[in-house]
C-alpha cells in the first residue's frame, strides 16, 4: 500500500496543530468508553498511521511521530509503519520510555499539549500531568483534530438494542443493581457514573452490535439509589426494549446529555466512578462542589465471576465450538496430501471461511468473539495477524499454520489456538510444539492456594520454554466475558502485572485463557490455547486450595508431539484430556471424523 497517504494525513494534522497553538497531540487507541477494540468511528489511529492493531498509543510533534505498542504487536507494527514517517516504539524495552515521561522529555516549559479528553482516560491524563508536573505545560482537551482533516469519517454506530434473558445470565438486572447500590452505599456515594460498555451490558444484560465481535451498546449510565439513568442512542432501542429497562426504573436519555447532565450535580452531593475507564471530559463537566468518589467499578469483580448458569451455559459453548475447530483440524488434515494444497489453493482466508462456515451450523452460535488470527508459516511469527485479502498466502508445507479464533454463542463466548502441522515437520519444529503444550498442560493442572494471582501461577507455562532459552513476549492469560468482550479483566495470568499493580485473586467462577506461545521471526509461530475456569478444590488446615476446569474441547496436533520429552505426568494430563474431548465431541462428529479423532486422541505412552 501507498503509505503517502499516512504522511499527508501526518502533515495535515501538523499544520491544524500549529493553528493551535498544540506542541505535542496524543492519540490514543481508546473510543469514549476505554474500550479495548473500537467501532470504526472511533479509529483516529488507524487512520492516522496505518496500524491496525488494537493497543497502540501516537504522540505528534512537529518534527517527530512515534507509536508506542506491546510485543504482541511489534512485528505487525514495524511493516505496517513502514515509510509513514513515524517511528515505532517498543514498549517495555529497554531506552524506550514511557509516553509521559516521553512527553516530559520533548516540551518544554511553557509549551501545549493536546488530545481529545473523551478518547483519554482520567487515570491515565493524571499519569502524564504528574510526569509534567515541573513544567509549565498548557492543556487542549477538547480538540479533536483527527475528526477535523477525516472527511469520510464512518458513521456513529447506532445499532438495535437487545436483551439477554436471564436465563443464560443467572442474574436480573433489579439484582445487579442492587449489588451495585450496596456498594455505592458502603462507599458513601449518592450517584455511581459507569462509562466501560461490557460493564453497562453486564449491568443491564443488554447486548448490541456497536462494536464489532464485542456485543456491546455505545452508552453511559448514571446509577441513585431509586432509579437509573441510561444513556444511549434513543433509536437503537425499540418499544419492548424500554418497557422491560423503565419496569426497573432504567430511564433512557440521549447519549450525549450525560454530559449536560453532570454538570448539574447539586453541590455536595457524591459520585463514584473509576478513572481507569471514565475520560476526562466527563470529569471535568462534575462540579467543583461535588465529591469525587475513585475507585474500580465493582461490576468488574461482579461480573467476571460468572454465575452458575454462566458456567454450566459455557460448557455447552465450548463443546459446540469444540466440533466446529474438531472438524476444520480434521478437514486441514485430509488435505495435508491434496493437489489443492500443492497447488497453494488452501490459503490463510479458505481456512478462515471454512471455519467461519462450520461455526455457523453450530447450536446458539451469534457470531465471532475477534478478528480470526490464521497464520500459516512465517506469519506465525507476528502474534496478533489477521488474514486480508492483501496479506493472505497459501498454507506452508512442513511448518504450521496457527489458529487463534473463536466464537460468540447464546451459551457465552469462546477463544481457542491450535496450532497444527502442515507435512512432516522437523525434531526442533517438533520440540518447540512440545515445549509449548507442556506449558499449557501445566497451567491448566495448577493447583493453588486460594489467594493467589495470575503472577503466581505463570512460571508453570513457561518453565518448558525457559529450560529452552525461550520465551514469549505477552501475557499468558486474560479473563473472558460471557457473551462479551473476549478480553476482560480483572484476572489476568502476567509474568509481570501491569503498571505495578498486584493483580487479582483467583476466585471461583473466573474465566481465564491459557496461552503460553513461541514466536521465531521469518519462521513460524506457534501458540496452544484452552479457556479454563476456576474451581473451589478441597479445603485443609491450611486453607481453600483452588483448580481449573478445561472448558476447550479440541485435540492438539499428534504429528508435532515429541512424547520423550514429556515427564509421565505430562502425558497422563494430555492422555486424560484427549480421553475427554473423544467422549465429548465424537458423538457430533460423522463416522469418517469419529474414527480421525479416535486416532488423534489415543493413548501417548
Amino acid at each position: 500500500m501507498d503509505k503517502t497517504i499516512y504522511r499527508n494525513r501526518l502533515s495535515a494534522l501538523r499544520r491544524l496543530m500549529a493553528d493551535k497553538g498544540i506542541d505535542a497531540y496524543l492519540i490514543v487507541s481508546d473510543d469514549d468508553h476505554a474500550s479495548e477494540y473500537v467501532g470504526d468511528y472511533f479509529k483516529c489511529r488507524e487512520f492516522l498511521s496505518g496500524f491496525d492493531g488494537s493497543a497502540g498509543s501516537l504522540v505528534i510533534t512537529q518534527t517527530e511521530a512515534g507509536l508506542w505498542t506491546d510485543g504482541r504487536y511489534f512485528l505487525q507494527a514495524r511493516e505496517q509503519l513502514g515509510g509513514t514517517g513515524i517511528t515505532l516504539q517498543k514498549m517495555g524495552e529497554p531506552d524506550v520510555p514511557a509516553i509521559p515521561a516521553y512527553l516530559a522529555s520533548v516540551l518544554q516549559d511553557g509549551q501545549c499539549l493536546g488530545y481529545d479528553g473523551r478518547t483519554i482516560r482520567a487515570g491515565y491524563a493524571a499519569e502524564i500531568e504528574a510526569a509534567l508536573a515541573g513544567k509549565q505545560i498548557r492543556y487542549v482537551q477538547t480538540e479533536d483534530l483527527v475528526g477535523q482533516i477525516w472527511k469520510d469519517r464512518p458513521p456513529f454506530p447506532e445499532h438495535p438494542v437487545w436483551i439477554l434473558p436471564d436465563s443464560y445470565v443467572g442474574r436480573s438486572r433489579a439484582e445487579k443493581l442492587a449489588m451495585v447500590r450496596k456498594q455505592m452505599a458502603q462507599a458513601g456515594a449518592e450517584r455511581y457514573l459507569l462509562a466501560s460498555l461490557d460493564d453497562i451490558a453486564w449491568l443491564y444484560n443488554i447486548r448490541g452490535n456497536d462494536i464489532a465481535y464485542n456485543p456491546v451498546v455505545l452508552s453511559y449510565t448514571i446509577i441513585e439509589q431509586e432509579q437509573a439513568i441510561l444513556y444511549g442512542t434513543l433509536s437503537a432501542f425499540s418499544d419492548e426494549v424500554r418497557k422491560q429497562l423503565e419496569a426497573d426504573s432504567i430511564l433512557l436519555r440521549p447519549y450525549l446529555q450525560v454530559y449536560e447532565d453532570l454538570k448539574i450535580l447539586p453541590a455536595e452531593s457524591s459520585v463514584m466512578l473509576d478513572p481507569s475507564t471514565s475520560n476526562v471530559a466527563l470529569l471535568s463537566c462534575i462540579p467543583e462542589g461535588v465529591k469525587v468518589i475513585r475507585q474500580t467499578n465493582p461490576t468488574t469483580l461482579f461480573k467476571a465471576v460468572k454465575m452458575p448458569e454462566e458456567m454450566e451455559n459455557e460448557r455447552k459453548a465450548h463443546v459446540q465450538d469444540g466440533v466446529a475447530v474438531t472438524k476444520l483440524i480434521y478437514w486441514l488434515k485430509q488435505m495435508q496430501d491434496s493437489q489443492e494444497l500443492k497447488e497453494g489453493k488452501i490459503t490463510e482466508q479458505v481456512v478462515r471461511k471454512k471455519l467461519e462456515a462450520l461455526r455457523k451450523e453450530r447450536e446458539g452460535y451469534l457470531d465471532q468473539s475477534f478478528a480470526p488470527i490464521i497464520a500459516a508459516g512465517a506469519h506465525g511469527a507476528i502474534v496478533h495477524y489477521e488474514p486480508t485479502e492483501a496479506t493472505d498466502i497459501p498454507l506452508v508445507e512442513h511448518s504450521f499454520v496457527l489458529m487463534d479464533t473463536g466464537g460468540q454463542y447464546w451459551q457465552g463466548t469462546t477463544d481457542i489456538t491450535r496450532t497444527v502441522s502442515i507435512g512432516t515437520l522437523t525434531d526442533t519444529q517438533k520440540a518447540h510444539y512440545t515445549a509449548v503444550l507442556r506449558g499449557n498442560l501445566n497451567l491448566g493442572a495448577a493447583r493453588f492456594k486460594h489467594g493467589c494471582t495470575g503472577m503466581n501461577l505463570d512460571v508453570l507455562a513457561r518453565t518448558p520454554l525457559w529450560e529452552l532459552g525461550l520465551d514469549y513476549n505477552h501475557g499468558t492469560g486474560h479473563g473472558v466475558g460471557y457473551l462479551l468482550n473476549v478480553h476482560e479483566g480483572p484476572n489476568a495470568i502476567r509474568f509481570k502485572e501491569a503498571g505495578g499493580k498486584a493483580g487479582a485473586v483467583l476466585e471461583e467462577g473466573m474465566i481465564t485463557s491459557n496461552e503460553p506461545g513461541l514466536y521465531l521471526e521469518g519462521q513460524y509461530g506457534i501458540r496452544v490455547e484452552n479457556l479454563v475456569l476456576c474451581k473451589k478444590a478441597e479445603q485443609t488446615e491450611y486453607g481453600q486450595f483452588m483448580e481449573f476446569e478445561t472448558l476447550t474441547m479440541v485435540p492438539h496436533d499428534r504429528a508435532a508431539i515429541l512424547p520423550e520429552q514429556m515427564s509421565k505426568r505430562e502425558l497422563a494430563l494430555l492422555n486424560a484430556y484427549h480421553k475427554t474431548v473423544y467422549e465429548t465431541i465424537s458423538p457430533y462428529l460423522t463416522e469418517e471424523e469419529r474414527k480421525w479423532l479416535k486416532e488423534e486422541t489415543r493413548e501417548i505412552v
